[in-house]
This record gives C-alpha cells, sequence and structure tokens, in this order.
C-alpha cells in the first residue's frame, strides 16, 4: 500500500499545521500509467494551495483494489487523522461482477468505520457507472448504489467520477479505462465543486 501526501510547509523553523483529505481509491485515483503529479488529487492540491486553505491531500490510491479492500484499510489510511475522507471505489466490483448489494454493504462499511475512528469526519462518495455490455439490470442496480449509500450515510455525493471522461477515447489510455494526464484534469474539475464547498464549512 503507498499513501502519497504532500509536504508540509516549514515556517519559522516549524511546521504548519495543516488539515487533511484522504483519497481512497483505486487505479484511477493512483494515476496508473502517469506520474503521481499528474493524478486527480495532486491536481485537488493544487487547487486548495491556490485558494489559500491550508489542507494537504493524501493520495491513498491502490490499483486494483475494491470496496472490500477499501473496506480492510481504510483505518491504516486514516491512521494520521482526516478531515475529509473521499471514497473513489467501486469500478473494479462491477467490473468483476460483484453483486451491487455486496458493493454497497461494503462502502456503508467504509463510512461507519471511518466515522468510528474519527468523529465527525467529512465524507464524499465518488460514483461509478459500467459499461452497457454488463447488462442494464446490473448496469442500472450497480449505477444506483452509490447515491443510495449517500443518501442513507448522510455523505456528499459526486455523482459519476468519470463525468466527460469515461467512454472518450481521447482523454483515456490505449486500455481505455485508465484516463490520461487530460482526463485527470477533467476528474479533478468534477470533483472541485464539492470539495471546495467542504472545506469551507466549518
Amino acid at each position: 500500500m503507498v499513501a502519497i501526501a504532500v509536504n508540509t510547509p516549514i515556517a519559522n523553523g516549524a511546521e504548519v499545521s495543516k488539515g487533511r483529505i484522504v483519497f481512497l481509491g483505486d487505479s484511477i485515483t493512483a494515476g496508473y500509467g502517469l506520474d503521481p503529479d499528474q493524478a486527480y488529487p495532486a491536481l485537488i492540491q493544487e487547487k486548495i494551495d491556490a485558494t489559500g486553505l491550508s489542507y494537504q491531500v493524501v493520495n491513498a490510491g491502490v490499483s486494483g483494489d475494491t470496496t472490500a479492500g477499501g473496506l480492510r484499510r481504510v483505518d491504516w489510511a486514516l491512521g494520521s487523522g482526516a478531515d475529509l475522507l473521499v471514497i473513489a471505489l467501486g469500478g473494479n466490483d462491477g467490473l468483476r461482477g460483484i453483486p451491487p448489494t455486496q458493493t454497497a454493504e461494503n462502502l456503508t462499511g467504509i463510512v461507519t468505520k471511518a466515522r468510528q475512528k474519527i468523529p465527525g469526519l467529512k465524507v464524499v462518495i465518488a460514483g461509478m457507472r459500467m459499461p452497457p455490455n454488463l447488462g442494464a439490470d446490473f448496469v442500472a442496480k450497480f449505477s444506483a448504489v452509490f447515491p443510495e449509500v449517500a443518501e442513507k450515510n448522510e455523505t456528499s455525493l459526486v455523482p459519476f467520477l468519470l463525468e466527460g471522461v469515461g467512454g472518450v477515447a481521447n482523454l483515456n489510455q490505449a486500455d481505455r479505462i485508465h484516463p490520461t494526464a487530460e482526463g485527470q484534469k477533467k476528474i479533478a474539475e468534477v470533483m472541485w465543486p464539492t470539495i471546495e464547498k467542504l472545506l469551507a464549512k466549518p
């Protein structure tokens, strides 16, 4: 497991205290096939810095991870604390045909574990969709998981992580699954309004 965090600036010889934002995700979050600074969590860090907000982004993306994997490692990912947790998992569940009910249970488990560890933690769930070749019934049930879990657990929701990127050839690498650097920029644009709003709240 690899968690990548930006360096904490030093002011007058002492570390500046920063809030923490943890992105718990899979290869899309990890920036598969790209430099770490091209992955959308690093681009979110740039947006945070540009606004003058004092938060440190931690990229806890692991290629191939599922919601079950996220449930197993959420305590580890939050080991140094967090003010906001972004859960961007589920794509690999869908591609492996894991029942949507199980994905929903795992996502709920991640939120529950996270809030037990850090009471009052703000949480964002990023939705995912599956291609139509997996069957209309599965696709519909899978897509419904994310808003349902967000509503039941009172978390914020980004309806579709890959909005404007999924299925767009020139924004994805040759495997047609992992975004290019330009695709990652679009993901950051999709994610930022929700994150910015939460960071602005006391």
